[in-house]
């Protein structure tokens, strides 16, 4: 299984001033191979996109046909022996989120970050139970994330 190689799309006025992209970026690729690896699943590459409310709200409606904003949407596409993926995250609902579920910014942004990847290995939210597991697998990998650093 080979480490996938990340790009990062990132409007920095979004973000907190005081905000470490250094540290971020190793701590994305990290959990992002760790995820793959444990879940046996393969990406050579992620695109994550760092977009606004309005962004994101655009491309739900577009590809999705929901007429809402939200915190990530990923697309996986597949051919042959490459995997590819794009993952945009709503910095402005994150922030939202972080204050609504009493997290600090950074760790709302790897759990959702997290949430997108268990998207990319095949995992839906459509109903409760698989909400549930989605859940179990973010504080998992979250927790394992955090006891690192």
């Amino acid at each position: 299984m080979t480490r996938p190689k990340i790009n990062f799309i990132i409007n920095k006025e979004l973000f907190p001033d005081n905000f470490n992209f250094r540290v971020f970026r190793n701590f994305v690729e990290k959990i992002s191979a760790d995820v793959l690896e444990c879940e046996n699943q393969d990406l050579n590459l992620i695109n994550i996109n760092f977009c606004t409310d309005s962004e994101i709200k655009e491309v739900n409606k577009k590809y999705l046909g929901h007429d809402y904003e939200t915190d990530i949407i990923t697309f996986r596409y597949d051919e042959k022996d490459f995997f590819e993926s794009d993952m945009l995250i709503s910095v402005e609902t994150v922030k939202r989120n972080s204050l609504q579920y009493k997290n600090s910014f950074i760790i709302e942004v790897y759990r959702v970050i997290i949430h997108g990847l268990l998207h990319l290995c095949g995992f839906d939210d459509y109903n409760r139970v698989q909400k549930q597991k989605m859940r179990v697998k973010e504080n998992y990998y979250l927790n394992k994330l955090l006891n690192k650093e």
